[in-house]
């Protein structure tokens, strides 16, 4: 994989002792920014969650260090006080470090705490935004998140918080198409209060997993049905799940068969 720079015109600088959190997207190399791209070649240690992929960190300097700090539900994970102390100790010791996170860092990524965390310390660092898995997810599986036709709203959502999780029933008021993240295993719960917030059980719902990689698979159900359907489909997480009219422009949309290759 070629390391070649960057042209002068697209670089900015990369400090000794910062942090770029960068987003990698949500799988496809082709979806990394121009700006990641410049992190992944310039860093001297990237610390990558479990979601970036090997062909992703292929585009990483030959000198650069990798080093592992995935957080996966259920899975023994590295702690988020760890990751982020790691982050500090680092830039501490001068070098460039590029937090690689899937996805956007903003974006249900803990992005937002390790840049505070950053900032108490005095620690310089920047945002590099990326393309979030809650809409390229469904992109990829031909479900617009937004279309005239259908919604003038969105919602993205997580089924997995400390804080207890959203008001399913007060969600499904809205009316909005829902896209959740970390939603598989709250799923029965999530599927039961959407119903009883007044969500019919025809509701379509789409599940992505494994979004924009070649091992991307989609389902198409229903809300009371998406429980036993996700159970015996044999389907594995990571999923985006999407909740809402749109998912019923996918036999249009669906632009990418699958098992198909995705750059």
């Amino acid at each position: 994989m070629t390391t070649e720079p960057l042209p002068d015109s697209l670089q900015i600088p990369f400090d000794p002792g910062s942090v770029w959190l960068a987003g990698a997207g949500p799988g496809d190399p082709g979806l990394l920014t121009l700006r990641a791209l410049q992190g992944l070649r310039q860093a001297d240690v990237i610390v990558h969650d479990a979601l970036v992929g090997e062909r992703i960190l292929a585009l990483a300097s030959p000198a650069a260090r990798l080093e592992f700090a995935g957080k996966r539900g259920g899975r023994p994970s590295a702690h988020q006080d760890d990751i982020t102390n790691r982050l500090i100790e680092l830039a501490r010791e001068g070098h460039r470090v590029l937090r690689l996170k899937g996805g956007d860092p903003f974006v249900f990524g803990r992005g937002g705490e390790e840049a505070q965390a950053l900032a108490e310390q005095g620690i310089p660092f920047r945002i590099i935004p990326g393309i979030t898995a809650g809409l390229a997810g469904p992109a990829y599986a031909g479900i617009p998140a937004t279309h005239r036709t259908a919604n003038q709203a969105v919602i993205l959502a997580t089924g997995h918080s400390c804080a207890g999780g959203p008001d399913w029933k007060a969600l499904a008021a809205t009316g909005a198409p829902l896209i959740l993240y970390m939603a598989w295993k709250g799923l029965p719960g999530i599927a039961a209060g959407l119903m009883e917030g007044g969500l019919p059980a025809d509701t379509p719902v789409g599940v992505v997993t494994d979004a924009t990689t070649e091992r991307q698979r989609v389902l198409v159900t229903s809300l009371g049905t998406c429980v036993e359907d996700l159970a015996t489909s044999g389907l594995e997480p990571p999923a985006i799940i999407v909740v809402g009219e749109v998912v019923r422009l996918r036999p249009v949309l669906d632009w990418l068969p699958q098992g198909a290759s995705h750059g």
